[in-house]
Formats: structure tokens, C-alpha cells, sequence
């Protein structure tokens, strides 16, 4: 895109701002900014002052394996996975785009170190899992890193640095996030600095079409890939390709499976899954009515119990044929930082624009069926969100020492 063609665009729909200052910039800021503007998804604006959110469908409990069946069809379960893992049919999906502002931390939240008494990343905590399976399959699983555009350099020299924890960096492939721009409340786009629009990452739903833009796709096809375990970077217990869960999806002729706890009380902050007009789906614990939340089962448990985790297994072939259809786009208000007309950094306290984005439980809606694979979260759930308190640092030490893990 040139400049001419840029600034022909931009004002044909009101956004002739965004060139102020363009002939400042240095000839690698001039190409890099104009990709950007190249790279617009002008779709997304036309939500603005819709309603994007339609109405829930009628809700009913999800097919489920419970802990129980799960110790009793262990070996079943485990024999299917390891099968498919040997084959190089299963690879991993880390979406691993955030910073660790929250832990008041200024690298990628991976590279937060757990340990006390030696280090410990979280990187590291999810590696050592991985590698786990690895050892019980004797095949190493393809592991696709998903980065963002902050953090994409810091997180593959960190690999690099500490020799990839011990994993075959020949099975390692980064890919970095689509970005979405962000306007203010009257559809204008903001700018982060003169010359560069204020974007954030696209949203958890946006992993496998990043993956593809990247050209991976060629990669797994070439290893002969059929699932995806997806999961996020901040739950330092879960498992990944675990075998159990991929041989109880196979085995269950599901195209997808989602890893989930059981919840603790009927107020819990978690995603539940559930089954919304016949098809997998997730509604929130802020959608779910009182009734809904506490309703019982013939024994005693709750109805609707299931929380999901961010754990997902998606067949390959499902997730091809639903990236093309349009997955529903979010917007989100948001504090957006931007430089104002004068060129000023302006930090706002309150939101004052939208953001876009694409969420992973739309594409669960969007498969045919989905397994609700039950986990002792004492053994698989420890999400590191804040510095202290719930799903903290503090809280996930614990836990990981609970699980023999020397810190």
C-alpha cells in the first residue's frame, strides 16, 4: 500500500487523521504503519452501536465423563491417547500472548518465576508436564507457542536461552496474533503513537487463524496432525496432550473436548459448560440466572457444575472447515492509551473506546458435539491471575508443592 492509497482510503471513511505526522516518520516506521492500515478489518466497525449479543438458546447438562468413569476406563482411555500421540497425530496450542502486568511483571507472563528456592518459570511448569507424556508416549508432541506483537521477541529468546527446558526445539514453532485496532466511542481510530495504530490481540478465538497466517498449517499437515489441545499460559497444573483426555474424546466419536472442574458453589466466577439449543456451548457465571446457578441433580449436585478451564481439544479437520465462516466478533469497552491531536500520551482511567474480539467459546458452539472431561483440581487447576489472594502466585505455590513440585 502506498501513501497516496492509504490516505484515500482513511478519508473515504473518516479516519484522515491517522496520516498526521506520516512524512516525520522514518522509512521502516512509513511501511510498517501502512501494513497496519493495509491490514484494518473494517468489518468490525459496523458493530459499533449494535447489539451483538443475541439472546440465549434454551440450556441442558452436556454429555460428561465424571473423575469416576475416568479411573475406571483409565487404561482404555490412556492406550487410545498414547496411540494417537505416537502417530504424531495430537499437537499443543499455548496461547501465550500476555505480559505479566498484573504479577507487576514487564516480560511475558511465561517467563514469571514460581520457584523459592530455585528458579521456576511458568514456562517451564507447563514444559515439564508436556514432557511428561513425552516420556510415556516416547514421541515428542508438535507444540505451537502463539505470541503476541509486544512479547513475540521475548518469549522465543527466553526459549532459546534456557535450551527450551529440555524440550526437541524441532517440535517448536512460534506464531504471533492478529491484532485488532481499537477506536474511541465514535468509531475513530486511536493512535498508540504517531504512526502506529493502538491495537491489541484479536482474543483467545482468534489462535487457529493466526496459526494459519503464520503458514503452519503446511507444518501440520506435513506431521500429519489431526488434534489440537489448546490451553492457556497461566495454569501452571494442567496437563497437555494428556492421553486420557484425547483417548476418551477419540473413543467417544467427539470433534471436540473441553477439560473442566467441578464447581465449588453456585456463585463461582467460572465459565460454565453446558448444551445451548443442542449444541456445545459456555455461558457465563454473569448470564446464568439464580435458578439456573443453583439448580440440583437427582443427587444432590449441582445441575450445571461443570467450569471450564481453557483446556480444549479440537480435531483439525472441524477447525478447517468452521475458520471460514464468521466467528462472532466481540466489542469490548477498554482503558486505550493514545496520543491525542497534539501528539500528547494520554492514559485514561475510565474506558473510552472499544476493542475487538474473538472468543474461543464461540468456536465450541460452532462444533458438532463437545466432551465434558471432568478434573480433580487439585491436580489440575492452578491459574496464576493476580500476585496474592485467589488464583494468585501465592495459591498456585501451594498447589504445585501439593503435586510434589520443589519449589
Amino acid at each position: 500500500m502506498t501513501k497516496e492509497q492509504a490516505i484515500e482510503l482513511l478519508e473515504s471513511r473518516g479516519q484522515g487523521h491517522v496520516m498526521r505526522g506520516f512524512d516525520n516518520l522514518s522509512e521502516a516506521q512509513k511501511e510498517s504503519f501502512l501494513a497496519q492500515i493495509d491490514n484494518i478489518n473494517w468489518a468490525d466497525f459496523e458493530l459499533i452501536g449494535n447489539d451483538s449479543a443475541s439472546a440465549r438458546g434454551e440450556f441442558a447438562v452436556p454429555p460428561a465423563i465424571e473423575l469416576s468413569e475416568i479411573a475406571a476406563r483409565k487404561d482404555e482411555f490412556e492406550a487410545a491417547g498414547l496411540e494417537a500421540i505416537k502417530k504424531g497425530e495430537v499437537g499443543a496450542i499455548l496461547l501465550a500472548g500476555g505480559m505479566g502486568t498484573r504479577l507487576g511483571f514487564d516480560l511475558p507472563k511465561g517467563c514469571y518465576n514460581v520457584g523459592q528456592t530455585h528458579d521456576l518459570y511458568i514456562f517451564e511448569c507447563l514444559i515439564n508436564n508436556l514432557l511428561e507424556v513425552v516420556k510415556k508416549a516416547d514421541a515428542f508432541v508438535p507444540l505451537y507457542i502463539m505470541t503476541s506483537e509486544k512479547n513475540d521477541k521475548a518469549t522465543r529468546d527466553f526459549f532459546a536461552e534456557h535450551d527450551y527446558f529440555g524440550y526437541n526445539s524441532e517440535y517448536v514453532k512460534f506464531f504471533i496474533q492478529d491484532m485488532a485496532c481499537a477506536v474511541d466511542y465514535d468509531g475513530k481510530l486511536l493512535l498508540e503513537e504517531e504512526g502506529r495504530l493502538a491495537t491489541s490481540p484479536n482474543g483467545n478465538g482468534g489462535w487457529y487463524a493466526s496459526l494459519l497466517k503464520a503458514g503452519l498449517k503446511s507444518d501440520i499437515q506435513a506431521r500429519g496432525v489431526k488434534w489440537l489441545n489448546v490451553f492457556a499460559v497461566d495454569n501452571v497444573l494442567q496437563r497437555i496432550a494428556d492421553p486420557l483426555f484425547v483417548g476418551a474424546t477419540i473413543l467417544g466419536n467427539y470433534v471436540s473436548g473441553s477439560k473442566v472442574v467441578r464447581k465449588v458453589e453456585p456463585a463461582e466466577k467460572m465459565g460454565l459448560l453446558c448444551l445451548e439449543d443442542g449444541k456445545p456451548g459456555i455461558v457465563e457465571y454473569y448470564e446464568m440466572s439464580k435458578e439456573m446457578s443453583e439448580a440440583r441433580a437427582a443427587d444432590g449436585s449441582l445441575l450445571y457444575k461443570y467450569g471450564v478451564i481453557l483446556n480444549y481439544l479440537f480435531s483439525v479437520e472441524k477447525l478447517d472447515e468452521i475458520v471460514d465462516n464468521n466467528m462472532v466478533v466481540h466489542i469490548v469497552e477498554k482503558k486505550i492509551p493514545y496520543v491525542d491531536a497534539a501528539g500528547n500520551k494520554v492514559s485514561p482511567t475510565e474506558p473510552n473506546g472499544y476493542k475487538f474480539e474473538l472468543l474461543v467459546l464461540d468456536m465450541i458452539h460452532m462444533m458438532d458435539n463437545n466432551l465434558a472431561f471432568e478434573v480433580d483440581r487439585n491436580y489440575e487447576f492452578a491459574p496464576i491471575k493476580n500476585l496474592h489472594g485467589v488464583d494468585s502466585v501465592d495459591s498456585a505455590r501451594e498447589l504445585l508443592e501439593k503435586n510434589g513440585v520443589v519449589l
